[in-house]
């Protein structure tokens, strides 16, 4: 089994050309025994518990048998085991295990092999066998390289039941995207955010800038990981309980009936959002129904909001006005909250589970959400209404017969996004003068889709990752699509013509593969759209 669950593009030109060597020094290995050691007092913790339940089990188990029967069992079992020794033992030749093997030449072999072929050193002398040539060095420092030209594309998997972060590099010009290195996590990944701002060891190094990325999966705390470097063992930092030895010490003595609080999540991480112009602040929404606002600088929640009745499942921070906060959650609303006054807050209703939000980037007085229900919303955020049942959308649209569970507004071309679905289709929408559209729908070997993100650089801007339940990412370079290039021409001219259409990515397995996935194409509109229709002739 296979599946991605999210992703996350990185700009050109932050990450460092030649990531470093994750090397283990006195400090590091303080900190990593630190954190080992409150991880292996969890386990004897779950241990001895374990241990007891069964001990409780065993014992009533026992004093259901019969006292005769326990007795003859015992004598089958220990007839049955010396046999097998036995017969174990036999493949030893013990009888001569002391008389030394002779080769073809009539030397004596050891467990080395021929005694003669032994070869030595000088005290002083290197091994051969352990000095890397400097030119094998050279090698692998240039198959690490990471051009200014290359975007890095972060990939959260879940693969035969371990969750690992796939670093992707992706090379536009070639065409080419390859894994560069994977990082392994604690739980399934349900959420990642790229942060610009160091942590941790890089911040205690004095770095102002960096390349991490935050990640929520299952477990209640947030890990911080450095992308430049390669092989990590541990997080930069944690955010939450097992960011502390003390409090995790603390908490786990109630880790059965951890409630709601103030200082960090006790439930799965649902949603992260960085805020680029308050570099140290970061977002996250839990399962445990509150928003936390964390402090980079201390790795502390600042500030625990608790905005919603149940889970929050995506977080975006406005544009502009930079303490503005828009969270969504299964409880059906959609809140706006000025982090600074979080009692006043403006709140819309929708129909079913929110599953995405967020600000239009083109004009921030404007919102988006989609829901379980395959809607996608478009709000006025002055149009507060006085309850959430009042909420009137500017418009609304029946985009998917399923969960919208992806979305994304691309940064060159106001109008323009994508939608993409638990159907397993990824549709791109021209939602020009408010009049949304359909140009093109299509199936993408992915399985159900569970991520679509446009890449963030302008030379890449028209670049959709997409990815879902087969574990594969695919890049459609939607610009090069015939029905897109007709329908945004006027708003960039560069579109004019037509050209071969490109898509760049890693095939799922054929046995995972759906016979309708291979190159679908939906013409006519989607359920509910009244008519309008798809601009896709190809």
């Amino acid at each position: 089994m296979s599946m991605i669950t999210t992703s996350a593009w990185v700009r050109r030109g932050v990450a460092a050309q030649f990531p470093t060597k994750y090397e283990i020094d006195e400090e590091e290995m303080n900190r990593i025994s630190k954190l080992a050691r409150m991880q292996l007092e969890d386990a004897r913790e779950d241990l001895t518990e374990a241990q007891e339940r069964a001990k409780d089990d065993d014992v009533k188990e026992d004093d259901a048998m019969d006292e005769d029967d326990k007795e003859k069992d015992d004598k089958k079992t220990t007839e049955a085991k010396k046999a097998e020794e036995d017969d174990d033992l036999k493949e030893y030749d013990l009888d001569h295990y002391d008389s030394d093997e002779v080769d073809e030449d009539g030397e004596k072999v050891t467990m080395f092999g021929n005694v003669k072929s032994l070869a030595y050193h000088e005290p002083n002398e290197e091994d051969p066998y352990l000095v890397v040539p400097e030119e094998e060095d050279d090698e692998e420092r240039e198959e690490l390289q990471v051009l200014p030209t290359d975007n890095l594309l972060l990939a959260g998997k879940l693969e035969d039941e371990v969750a690992h972060l796939e670093v992707y590099v992706y090379e536009d010009a070639a065409d080419n995207l390859y894994v560069h290195h994977d990082i392994m996590l604690p739980a399934i990944p349900l959420c990642l955010e790229w942060l610009d701002f160091p942590v941790g060891k890089a911040a205690e190094e004095g770095r102002t800038t960096g390349n991490f990325v935050a990640v929520g999966t299952m477990e209640p705390d947030i890990e911080i990981w450095d992308l430049d470097v390669v092989d990590s063992m541990y997080p930069n930092a944690i955010l939450g309980q097992g960011g502390s030895e003390t409090e995790a010490k603390k908490s786990k003595k109630k880790s059965k009936k951890n409630k709601a609080n103030d200082e960090y999540h006790v439930d799965s991480v649902l949603a992260l959002a960085a805020n680029r112009q308050h570099r140290n602040l970061l977002a996250s929404g839990s399962a445990d129904r509150t928003v936390k606002l964390w402090d980079l600088n201390t790795t502390k929640a600042a500030k625990s909001y608790s905005h919603h009745t149940d889970k929050v499942c995506s977080l975006d921070w406005h544009p502009k006005e930079s303490t503005v906060l828009l969270s969504g959650s299964y409880d059906r609303t959609i809140v706006a909250a000025d982090m600074r006054a979080p009692d006043s807050k403006a709140r819309w209703g929708v129909d079913s589970d929110v599953e995405t939000v967020r600000w239009d980037i083109h004009d921030p007085n404007y919102f988006y959400a989609t829901t379980d229900g395959g809607m996608v919303y478009k709000y006025d955020v002055r149009n507060v209404p006085a309850t959430p049942k009042d909420s009137k959308p500017v418009w609304s649209l029946q985009a998917h017969d399923s969960s919208v569970s992806s979305f994304d507004i691309n940064p060159a071309i106001p109008g323009f996004l994508a939608t993409g679905s638990t159907d397993k289709q990824v549709k791109l929408w021209n939602i020009e003068n408010d009049k949304p559209s359909m140009v093109v729908s299509r199936k993408l070997e992915v399985g159900k889709v569970f991520s679509t993100t446009f890449a963030p650089d302008p030379e890449v801007g028209f670049r959709l990752a997409v990815a879902g339940s087969k574990g594969v990412v695919q890049i459609w370079d939607t610009s090069t699509n015939g029905a897109v290039r007709r329908a945004f021409v006027s708003r960039m001219p560069s579109l004019e013509g037509d050209v071969q259409e490109r898509m760049i990515g890693m095939q799922a397995d054929q046995d995972e593969s759906d016979d309708d996935d291979v190159g679908a194409t939906e013409n006519g509109a989607p359920a509910g759209a009244d008519g309008w229709e798809s601009m896709d002739e190809d």
